[in-house]
């Protein structure tokens, strides 16, 4: 039963410590319509996209006005495109991309994913042309974002569409420049992509999916710092136990707000994101959930195993909160997008190398950072590499979100405004990786791949 204590504390968690739902994301299925006339695909997309999404935003307006919930965006996810697009060889895939950003425009919605290829063991028909278009296709659409797969620990890496992409990154920011590089800020690399991410830039539609779905992804960062904030000097066993508990809090509404969407909209319910998900606003900050535990500051020695604790109490919180959890599920650590980790970024005490063991033991990867302008390709693929590697081995999903800050160096600034923020841009190793990259060919699976 409900007590006034758990309203007062609910209203409070709102107002006060930025409890929110980040995101309500309905996946559409365009499995049917691929078409070898290429307008025709792309009138079926945007037809298909508007009559499923046309009351998408106003249901999670009135939720929002209901329940009192803010829900921050309402997005969409599609299968990826370069499944439909592999039905027209031959042609420029970013028609296909305009017809996803005017279907999003016409519903409104924020953002739309599932520009995407997924071609962890190889390319199909569609697929190397489309990652060829991405940095055409960013730049010239708003609220399209893009993704692709190269690695799953069954498969291995493909190094090959790794040193592809590290191109394909410093183009679209080259294409972008002019924008703060925001094109990139709309692209990222996954190994072991989820099918049910409902959170961009990585967000697509699987092939497994009903043919609509809901999925929401909830943020409580502020929610479970002010938690930690009332018990200064209690061990890390008890820590722990105070994130299990706040975290099914967050999921539950989660999971409420999820349920009544579905409902409205008569469209299923998938799953909800479990995560710990961080906006630019003060006191909505992983980074300062960790200097809590007992770090001066995000990045120290301690910074890795605090994460670690972290993401498993939010995950074994969450977990009982929802019917299906599904997506990323964990902390996440977004530079640009996380108060405290800017912070950290600019005083130096967050480098490149830091980041990347934080990954290891938490969700998604290298996510939201600015780097020099001149960073040569072979470098940002590298990184990739570095990233996938570790998901790979680790059985988990890693993900690179660079933005090559085109014109700028190691210090200056990068704004991109609103949920997407801003940031410094850091430091790399100058050491040149190019001969590793040329190489090509596949990273074998790891023996974890041959469970059966």
């Amino acid at each position: 039963m409900l007590n006034t204590h758990d309203i007062l504390e609910t209203i409070d968690m709102i107002d006060n410590e930025n409890l929110d739902v980040r995101t309500v994301t309905m996946g559409i299925s365009l499995l049917d319509c691929i078409d070898s006339d290429a307008d025709k695909a792309c009138d079926k997309i945007y037809d298909k996209i508007c009559r499923y999404a046309s009351n998408l935003v106003k249901t999670g307006e009135d939720i929002s006005k209901e329940y009192g919930i803010p829900i921050i965006h309402k997005r969409i996810s599609v299968t990826p495109i370069a499944m439909v697009a592999g039905a027209c060889p031959g042609v420029n895939p970013v028609r296909y991309a305009k017809a996803l950003d005017r279907a999003a425009k016409e519903v409104g919605v924020n953002f739309i994913g599932g520009y995407s290829a997924l071609v962890h063991k190889g390319f199909g028909p569609g697929d190397y042309a489309l990652i060829e278009s991405i940095p055409e296709a960013l730049s010239e659409t708003e609220l399209v974002c893009s993704s692709v797969n190269i690695g799953t620990t069954k498969a291995g890496i493909n190094m090959d569409a790794v040193a592809k992409m590290g191109k394909v990154v410093r183009e679209t920011a080259e294409l972008t420049a002019d924008r703060d590089c925001i094109g990139a800020a709309k692209l990222v690399v996954f190994c072991n992509a989820p099918e049910d991410n409902p959170f961009m830039a990585g967000a697509f539609h699987g092939v497994g999916e009903p043919d609509c779905v809901i999925n929401v992804g909830v943020s409580g960062p502020g929610v479970v710092r002010a938690a930690l904030h009332k018990c200064p000097d209690g061990d890390l066993t008890e820590v722990a136990d105070i994130i299990k508990k706040t975290a099914f809090k967050i999921t539950r509404m989660g999971q409420l707000v999820a349920l009544e969407a579905s409902r409205r909209l008569c469209v299923p319910f998938g799953i909800v994101d479990l995560s710990l998900a961080p906006t630019p606003a003060v006191g909505d900050s992983v980074a300062h959930i960790l200097e809590e535990m007992g770090l001066e500051r995000c990045g120290a020695h301690g910074t890795t195993a605090c994460l670690a604790l972290l993401n498993d109490a939010v995950k074994k919180g969450g977990i009982m909160a929802s019917s299906h959890v599904g997506g990323l599920s964990g902390a996440f650590i977004p530079i640009t997008e996380d108060a405290g980790m800017i912070d950290a970024a600019r005083c130096g005490a967050l480098s490149i190398t830091k980041l990347e063991a934080m990954t290891a033991v938490c969700s998604v990867g290298l996510d939201m950072i600015a780097i020099p302008g001149d960073t040569p390709a072979e470098v940002i693929s590298a990184i990739i590499a570095d990233e996938a590697a570790i998901g790979m081995v680790n059985l988990k999903t890693t993900a690179v979100r660079l933005i090559p800050a085109i014109g700028k160096k190691v210090g200056d600034e990068l704004n991109f405004g609103g949920l997407l923020g801003s940031g410094p841009v850091m430091e790399l190793n100058s050491y040149s990786p190019a001969k590793l990259i040329a190489r090509g060919g596949r990273i074998p699976a790891p023996m974890q791949s041959l469970k059966n």
